[in-house]
């Protein structure tokens, strides 16, 4: 058997199991063939359930789309979205869409807030309380108790902090940051500015591929500080074993840093339950904060007494409005404010995360690998789609709300693709990326999109001068 064959039947195995474990009966297939991991007792006889889908089933259709559609039990939650007409939007995962009720309250802020009550906001609204308020409702999202997440800065600066303050937790001896090679950028640049800062007899970056992460706390365990990565990755949708992983680096005597800025609001996490330590995310991607919305930090309650934050602004002061020329730090993860926060930015994420409060997690999950397990039928059964090469986790027990294909053309075909009305993202060098929020897409938009790129390749649009054209953001 050649090796070629085998990693064919290997990929089928894994396609196959995938469609056992994405099963759910909110999510049905028409007209589909049954697998043995449906029992025509749960389901009636003319659907079934998505991942059924075995590899000896039907086409899928356009039917198949508006039947999933149909019966979507958070179809609801698309008319909270305001997206432009003839729009498909898969980048979500880089930029939420904008909810109705967040341009309300920007305008609401913007014109009555500041435009008629001035400064007298701060106290009559509740601007002074927007960082402690914003991240009371982002805690449940990544199963956080109250107390323990505050909304502020970029996750950038909030790594830093947390990075600081970690290092201050840790022994002497321990002056390694491990990390993942190809986590987010922005993440390995902030520990090389604490290296600059603090010299590398301090402070130094240490990175290996994915699969090693596990061998390198065994081996160097006691040299490590902090463990920091990103839980689902930013390029191939791929998810750590967050408990699994907070585990191994505890037992080392390490601490754990999670990114959540492709999980926060898609995938659920649960902080408290795995233990650990710190964690940040972003609010402008799936929690629809806007551009530039702030981010935010989480630190586990038994820490927070000893953290000592070293960017010590007025705002993370105990008694900010005695004007104290001595730092005190608040007490409780208000300490790790630093300046006066963005008030109409923190205003429209607040607004924003009011979606939630009509959806759970679980479903939120639930129709997110629905609609994963759906494009990747969709471009599986195409041969015109044939040179896209997953570069996401096959199962998506495995992966966030994303998928990545590779292919050389990929930053035209993602050109093309806008041009046509459907919104992906570039990663270079060679990945074309599709987001799905399950909050305002469904899934006669995906089998449309897919018809779409089919169309392009067809044609051969991609290979037209202005789709190759790099602009300043890819």
């Amino acid at each position: 058997m050649s090796s070629s064959t085998t990693q064919s039947q290997r990929r089928q195995a894994a396609m196959d199991q995938q469609a056992t474990d994405a099963q759910t009966p909110n999510y049905l297939f028409p007209g589909a063939v049954f697998t043995d991991a449906v029992s025509s007792k749960e389901v009636s006889s003319s659907a079934v359930s998505s991942s059924a889908v075995s590899s000896n089933s039907n086409e899928l259709f356009r039917s198949h789309a508006i039947e999933l559609d149909k019966h979507d039990p958070i179809a609801h939650l698309i008319a909270h979205f305001e997206i432009p007409a003839k729009t498909i939007y898969l980048d979500g995962n880089s930029l939420g869409p904008l909810p109705i009720n967040a341009k309300k309250a920007a305008i609401d802020v913007v014109e009555n807030q500041w435009g008629q009550d001035l400064i007298t906001s701060w106290n009559k609204h509740a601007w002074i309380d927007l960082p402690t308020t914003v991240g009371e409702k982002i805690a449940p999202l990544i199963g956080a108790e109250k107390g323990q997440v505050i909304c502020c800065d970029s996750i950038s600066v909030n790594l830093f902090k947390l990075l600081a303050s970690a290092f201050q937790l840790s022994t002497p001896e321990r002056t390694i940051v491990l990390s993942q090679q190809d986590n987010f950028p922005t993440d390995l640049y902030m520990v090389e500015g604490l290296q600059q800062m603090l010299g590398s007899q301090q402070c130094a970056l240490l990175t290996c591929d994915a699969d090693e992460l596990e061998a390198m706390l065994q081996a160097r365990g006691h040299e490590i500080s902090v463990l920091m990565l990103t839980h689902v990755n930013f390029r191939s949708g791929k998810i750590h074993d967050m408990q699994k992983l907070t585990q191994l680096a505890h037992e080392q005597g390490v601490l754990v840093i999670w990114d959540l800025a492709h999980s926060a609001g898609v995938v659920p996490v649960e902080l408290d339950n795995c233990k650990v330590d710190f964690a940040l995310g972003c609010g402008y991607k799936y929690l629809n904060g806007g551009p530039g919305a702030p981010a935010f930090i989480y630190a586990a309650k038994r820490h927070i007494p000893n953290l000592k934050q070293p960017l010590t602004g007025w705002m993370g002061h105990a008694k900010p409005f005695t004007f104290d020329p001595n730092y005190v730090p608040d007490v409780g993860i208000k300490k790790f404010l630093s300046g006066t926060p963005s008030v109409i930015a923190m205003a429209v994420l607040s607004a924003a995360l009011d979606l939630f409060e009509h959806v759970t997690m679980s479903q939120i999950r639930e129709k997110s690998v629905a609609m994963t397990h759906f494009y990747q039928c969709l471009i599986e059964q195409s041969q015109t789609l044939s040179d896209l090469v997953m570069a996401s986790p096959i199962t998506s027990d495995n992966r966030g709300s994303q998928l990545a294909y590779r292919h050389p053309q990929a930053y035209a075909l993602c050109q093309a693709l806008i041009s046509h009305g459907v919104i992906a993202d570039f990663r270079a060098p060679d990945i074309l990326r599709f987001g799905f929020s399950p909050s305002f897409l469904s899934f006669e938009q995906l089998f449309d999109s897919v018809e779409k790129l089919k169309a392009i390749i067809e044609s051969e649009q991609y290979k037209l001068p202005e789709f190759n054209r790099k602009q300043a953001v890819t």
